[in-house]
């Protein structure tokens, strides 16, 4: 499967379902300092939104989900033996908690469990993906229920037309529809991540190396997506986590959440022009173009919120009407503590060039971007 380390497997063996690993209080998690959304959580925590995690279901009894946090209804499965739905579902929107130093990105978001597949049984050859026309049916429950945002938990290996065209409802009804690039052989594609107009993630480690195997055109942008924390199915009614935990697919859940965070605070802006300004902010590859599995960069969650740009601003490798280059132009930062200052060199206050494109950034942002090196986080 799509995972990595052997003691922090993620799908649970066969005839087994998926137990904690206990409360973690280590420091704070390298993935959460990277994408830092206690910086932006005085601007918006993400409330007004309704995140659909697609995959193997959710353990609604984690206490680190609020009250009410977990919709319930048709469609919806509140149980998780797989485990990997629950990870990425807290992610996305775990509440700050006394007992733990880890929190998800949007925790004031609604999340939306759906189950396409039972994922422990799954073979290795499909990364724990299941059918995509019953994956096509729990996209169009997301879109029935009015999710803002979509996320793939759980990808499919294959495509089909069923499964393309509940991707085209999504977006025609405004959703942002996310998927992790997770296959894990060499040349293979995972669905819908390989869909146009999907916001397609590939994955870096602590040290912003990339780690996922599938490669492509369409990866749009990386986040963390290995020697990661998050909540764990089987709490049993109690704060609980999973980690060390790598998998390529939960890479995806950071963007879905940050995705929710720009939702909550840009009400007016389209799926696509969301997907757009995640690009365009995010912190470009050395090459300063696109990289096959880093997509336009590092997902930047603090300029994707704050920066302002123009509503018709052109996604990265279109090429711009002369003279029509647009600046990003950053918001002014929210005071922080000093403690918080933990993600090292990483200069998530930074937006890089949207290179390859010919669209322009500040001159101050420029240089950030050619100053960025990558630091490696003890997780």
């Amino acid at each position: 499967m799509a995972l990595g380390l052997p003691a922090s497997a993620v799908a649970a063996p066969q005839g087994q379902c998926a137990n904690p690993s206990g409360t973690y209080t280590g420091e704070v998690p390298w993935g959460q300092r990277l994408v830092d959304p206690a910086r932006l959580w005085p601007l918006t925590r993400g409330a007004g939104q309704l995140v659909a995690v697609i995959g193997t279901g959710v353990d609604a009894q984690n206490t680190q989900f609020a009250p009410g946090q977990l919709e319930g209804g048709a469609g919806t499965e509140r149980s998780d033996c797989d485990g990997r739905g629950t990870i990425a579902a807290g992610i996305v929107g775990a509440q700050p908690d006394a007992s733990t130093t880890f929190a998800g990105v949007a925790p004031g978001a609604h999340l939306l469990p759906i189950r396409y597949t039972e994922g422990s049984g799954s073979s290795s050859a499909d990364g724990g993906g299941g059918d995509p026309g019953a994956l096509a049916d729990a996209i169009d429950t997301a879109v029935d229920r009015h999710a803002s945002v979509v996320l793939i938990a759980v990808p499919a290996a294959f495509d089909s037309p069923a499964l393309s065209g509940a991707v085209a409802r999504a977006r025609s009804s405004g959703a942002v529809v996310v998927s992790a690039a997770s296959a894990t052989q060499q040349g293979a594609r995972s669905y819908p991540t390989a869909t146009p107009g999907v916001l397609s993630v590939g994955s870096v480690n602590p040290a912003g190396e990339p780690v996922q195997t599938e490669a492509g055109d369409y990866v749009g942008v990386a986040a963390p997506g290995a020697e990661l924390v998050s909540t764990s199915a089987g709490a049993g009614g109690a704060v609980a986590h999973r980690w060390p935990v790598t998998d390529p697919g939960l890479a995806a859940a950071y963007v879905a959440g940050v995705a929710a965070l720009v939702r909550a605070y840009h009400p007016d802006l389209t799926g696509d022009q969301v997907v757009t300004r995640l690009e365009l902010t995010a912190h470009r590859p050395g090459s300063g173009g696109h990289d096959p599995r880093l997509g336009w960069g590092v997902l930047d969650a603090y300029a994707a919120v704050s920066s302002t740009l123009p509503a018709d601003v052109s996604p990265p490798g279109a090429v711009p009407a002369a003279g029509s280059a647009p600046a990003v132009v950053p918001a002014a930062a929210p005071a922080r503590p000093t403690s918080d200052v933990t993600a090292g060199t990483i200069a998530l206050a930074g937006v890089a060039l949207a290179a390859a494109a010919g669209v322009a950034v500040a001159a101050v942002r420029r240089a950030r971007r050619r100053k960025w090196r990558p630091s490696r986080f003890t997780p």
